[in-house]
């Protein structure tokens, strides 16, 4: 759970990370300790990189550990896009 109380359990992140490790291999990387679920898909492509967007879905996603995952894989976070934080979002 952060520091606020309410555990965050759906994110989507604006990712640029390089063309390897695939996004297979990149998301098989990112599922750690509090997430269930992932998609990835690349929605831009140049020489040496790849823009992708990445969801993850879990009971406590840890942003700090998922950016520290994102960035040893040599990617960096461009954006968080969504976050949804609690059990309900009615």
């Amino acid at each position: 759970m952060d520091k606020e109380g309410a555990p965050v359990v759906f994110l989507v992140l604006d990712v640029l990370k390089p063309h390897k490790p695939s996004i297979v291999e990149f998301g098989k990387i990112l599922h750690s300790k509090g997430v269930s679920g992932s998609s990835i898909s690349v929605y831009a492509v140049d020489e040496k990189t790849e823009s992708v967007k990445v969801t993850l879905e879990g009971d406590d996603i840890d942003f700090d550990r998922i950016r520290s995952i994102i960035e040893d894989a040599g990617a960096v976070v461009h954006s968080i896009d969504k976050v949804v934080l609690g059990k309900n979002i009615d």
